[in-house]
């Protein structure tokens, strides 16, 4: 069965800049993904593209959002990539979430939102705490627009707090982060293989 996955980089830094962790991250998922057969089709950096404030899928002339959304949903996989500053998620992540919150007011006949069946898991980095408020907030709001979260939905590499290193820096990938990477590539790819073989209902909206 044909499985493909996306990317989400919500890194500060266009791709013009420096290397970026949450780069690095993505890519260490995406490996492990193809060990299940899921394609990683493309990272899309965000800071490169003009995602405009606001909870519609459509913020008017110039806005970058609706055709990233469109490849979004082409997937069968998300990753969203975020690196933590100030203890939480990227301000871009937190916009793309807030673009998303759209999906609430364009579900299907069954009450279904664009994302329902489909799968999104977390690729985090940092120099400092919270990894774990971040895997919380993004996974409520996913949840809260459709995505499926799999078990151990979350990959992540904090170093040591005050210090310079950064997870792209790093000689070798530790060996609790490589193993993290391989349980959310199986759990994900295996839910999202169960999911195109058989949606959810939903409920009817005309009751």
């Amino acid at each position: 069965m044909s499985v493909k996955a996306i990317a989400i980089n919500c890194s500060l830094k266009r791709s013009s800049a420096e290397a970026s962790s949450t780069d690095a991250m993505i890519r260490l998922l995406g490996t492990e993904l193809g060990k299940h057969d899921v394609t990683l089709g493309e990272t899309i950096r965000i800071a490169d593209h003009d995602v405009r404030p606001g909870v519609t899928s459509d913020e008017g002339s110039g806005d970058a959002w609706p055709d990233l959304r469109r490849r979004i949903l082409d997937h069968d996989i998300l990753i969203l990539g975020t690196p933590i500053w100030l203890g939480q998620m990227s301000s871009l992540a937190k916009r793309v979430l807030e673009r998303m919150d759209a999906f609430l007011s364009e579900t299907d006949e069954n009450g279904r939102t664009p994302s329902f069946g489909k799968v999104a898991v977390a690729a985090i980095v940092g120099n400092e705490d919270g990894a774990h408020a971040t895997s919380a907030g993004l996974f409520q709001a996913l949840n809260d627009v459709g995505w499926t979260i799999p078990a151990s939905a979350s990959n992540y590499w904090v170093g040591e707090a005050m210090q310079k290193t950064d997870f792209k820096d790093l000689p070798n990938v530790p060996d609790a982060v490589r193993q993290g990477a391989a349980m959310l590539a199986s759990n994900a790819a295996h839910l999202a293989k169960l999911l195109k073989q058989e949606r959810y209902l939903g409920v009817d909206q005309a009751k």
